[in-house]
């Protein structure tokens, strides 16, 4: 079991907006996000620890201009915290290893996937590709990644 967490080491790595959104609850603009349309398979992987958080086959479309997915690749990796920031009554979501901010779940995701809406940052995420997951050790995943450009 890999030891998933925020070290000083990988919190100097970041950049300007990655920081930011991670350490400081911040949210990229819409529409901006680096993999709002990557339908490449492999999976999404907290940007600060590299805890495994989404799998491509997990992403849809949503139109609301971050990154969503039904679900996480692995609940227990995932923690949703009440959030009246704002004025709006939310559930944020935070990496359960380095606590770094990904973003919201919603109640309005495809019914026939749960129902659920996870409206992430890219700046939370690192993407591995399916081609290099075994090599970065992310194998156990693979039968959760499909083959082929996902939708």
């Amino acid at each position: 079991m890999a030891n998933y967490r925020a070290t000083p080491e990988a919190l100097s790595r970041l950049s300007p907006e990655q920081y930011r959104v991670t350490q400081q609850n911040g949210t990229e603009r819409p529409g901006t996000g680096e993999y709002l349309h990557n339908d490449e398979p492999g999976i999404y992987v907290d940007v600060v620890s590299g805890e495994p958080l989404f799998a491509s086959s997990d992403k849809f479309e949503s139109g609301c201009g971050w990154p969503s997915f039904a679900k996480p690749i692995e609940p227990a990796n995932v923690k949703e915290l009440e959030d009246e920031t704002h004025g709006m009554a939310r559930t944020e979501v935070r990496s359960s290893s380095a606590d770094s901010h990904l973003g919201h779940v919603f109640p309005d995701g495809p019914q026939d996937r749960g129902g659920l809406r996870y409206c992430i940052n890219s700046a939370s995420l690192r993407f591995v590709h399916r081609d290099d997951m075994r090599a970065e050790g992310y194998e156990a995943y693979l039968d959760q990644v499909a083959e082929g450009r996902q939708r």
